[in-house]
């Protein structure tokens, strides 16, 4: 009988490089799966990733393109639904998982392996994500999770390393750095305090940028369809928009917030691309959508980011959401003018065929042709009629 045979979720980081190490001392034949959701490794980082893996020990090491998969069955559902967690936060890891566990599964299935592992610790959320998952699409396939189980630190996992002659910079695990294409997320000694930031040099990305850049992003029916003109496929477009708004260090903030297992918690990120296309989709949305299309929309899709970020994306109700944030799209097609500068962005406005404010009746604050003076007394004092016997009726009391 040869050895089990294991799938790793490998990010080529700290974490999953000690799991590969330990895993194979653990008798284990360890298959380390990449699933790619950035899009930004070319074929020469893929070796070298393809490379340490092997050398750490694992038994084959195999690289899953999910870009399209990403996009299709997430990102579009969190720009119509222009979700940000705790009104910051655009989800970056959290709807990675989804996808990732997907394809973990279907790998593991493929090649008949009995174990799924995994490099994530016993106090962050996504053991919650991943194993919530397995759970789900392959039941019968048993989660080991090393570094939870062994509760190891990442100074005990570099001491593991280290001692077996495993030679990495050390340097720059200090950080966990996770890149997709919703974002990258940063975690430190700093993110575990309530009050440091994290330092420049723990971003991977470096601004170069000190001018100003005008853009046009063009959505058609709520999907990102072009750059100044320019069209390409949503994944595409979006990697663009990502390494403008890297170069002038736009999107750099720290997420505070409540984990799925109850603990406060802090990440930084980097999500530029991110927080510039969610904020023009919004301002598109706000001339294109009725006040109750909008007002119904944020409720629902608040909801559906809190399902996604704890891991409960194939609860059935996840699907009639998206169905609603889909319907919603229909009139939400035009061109957003925005500008970037270091550090930020401004939104200039909007030209949109379902433009609601391009109409004959009259003009915010400066002239009505659609009604009448006495028109609008009568609407006021029917819609304060409620209120006035109320206090009427308290103010005898």
């Amino acid at each position: 009988m040869g050895k089990n045979k294991i799938v790793l979720a490998y990010s080529g980081g700290l974490d999953t490089s000690y799991c590969i190490k330990y895993l194979e001392e653990k008798d284990y034949e360890v298959y380390a799966v990449y699933v790619d959701t950035s899009g930004d490794f070319d074929t020469k980082k893929f070796k070298q990733f393809g490379k340490r893996a092997l050398e750490l020990g694992a038994a084959t090491f195999e690289k899953l393109i999910a870009l399209d998969s990403f996009y299709n069955q997430i990102i579009r559902f969190l720009i119509y639904g222009n979700i940000l967690k705790n009104n910051t936060y655009p989800l970056s890891v959290s709807a990675e998982r989804v996808i990732q566990a997907d394809q973990i599964v279907a790998y593991a299935k493929k090649i008949g392996a009995k174990y799924i592992a995994h490099g994530c610790t016993g106090a962050g959320n996504d053991q919650i994500r991943f194993d919530t998952i397995f759970n789900i699409l392959a039941p019968e396939i048993k989660i080991i999770a090393p570094i939870r189980t062994n509760n190891i630190t990442r100074k005990e996992e570099i001491a593991y390393l280290k001692k077996r002659g495993v030679h990495l910079n050390w340097e720059k695990a200090q950080y966990s750095v996770n890149r997709g294409l919703w974002g990258t997320t940063i975690g430190g000694s700093e993110t575990l305090t309530s009050d440091q930031p994290l330092p420049p040099s723990a971003y991977p990305s470096i601004p170069i940028k000190t001018d100003s850049l005008n853009l046009k992003i063009d959505f058609h029916k709520g999907e990102l369809r072009a750059i100044d003109g320019q069209e390409d496929h949503p994944t595409k477009l979006i990697q663009q928009i990502n390494r403008v708004c890297n170069q002038y260090a736009i999107g750099r903030d720290i997420h505070v917030g409540d984990t799925i297992i109850g603990i406060k918690g802090r990440v930084g990120f980097e999500a530029g691309g991110p927080l510039l296309l969610i904020k023009a989709h919004h301002l598109l949305e706000k001339h294109t959508l009725s006040k109750w299309q909008q007002f119904q929309k944020e409720q629902l899709a608040q909801f559906y980011g809190m399902l996604l970020h704890e891991g409960n994306y194939w609860d059935p109700v996840m699907r009639d959401i998206e169905a609603f944030l889909s319907q919603s799209q229909k009139a939400v097609s035009g061109t957003i003018f925005c500008t970037l500068f270091p550090q930020r962005f401004e939104l200039l406005g909007v030209e949109s065929p379902s433009d609601l404010m391009q109409h004959s009746l009259g003009n915010y604050g400066e002239q009505n042709t659609g009604w009448e003076a006495k028109d609008v007394e009568g609407f006021i004092k029917i819609s304060s009629l409620s209120n006035k016997i109320y206090h009427e009726i308290h103010k005898k009391k």
